[in-house]
């Protein structure tokens, strides 16, 4: 059956601006059009580093179906859990519902694409699953 809840969307780099209001105020978000055209099941959308990694995102969680990261540029580590991993340019990561995750550190130039089912998924904040590194400075 043909679905005709969702619309064709196009979205070149110049017809979305970059945003400082999402969820995190060290990066800034560029919207990609997915969500208007999916009636709001599934968000794309590019993150980018906007200042030095301070005290990063804390423990979390998504309420979320459906979640992957794939790193455009530059680099981010995360706790998945109790396991540090680097996620470098190239690299796709599938976060598995409710997965409990800390982002601590990232490069400057760190830009990732999200793509993540429903649109407006939860961010809920959990107790610490372990220590959790410290983040270098820039330089």
């Amino acid at each position: 059956m043909l679905d005709t809840t969702t619309r064709f969307s196009h979205v070149k780099p110049a017809d979305t601006p970059w945003r400082s209001d999402g969820l995190r105020d060290f990066f800034l978000y560029k919207d990609l059009g997915v969500a208007d055209a999916t009636a709001g099941r599934v968000i794309a959308h590019l993150v980018k580093a906007n200042s030095a990694p301070d005290k990063g995102t804390g423990w979390h969680r998504h309420e979320a179906d459906f979640q992957i990261v794939f790193m455009t540029k530059g680099w981010a580590k995360f706790m998945y859990e109790d396991q540090i991993t680097l996620v470098e340019a190239g690299d796709c990561v599938h976060q598995r519902p409710g997965i409990r995750h800390y982002l601590f550190d990232y490069s400057p130039d760190m830009e990732y694409l999200e793509i993540v089912g429903p649109a407006d998924f939860k961010s809920v904040d959990v107790p610490a699953v372990c220590d959790v590194p410290i983040a270098a400075p820039w330089k």
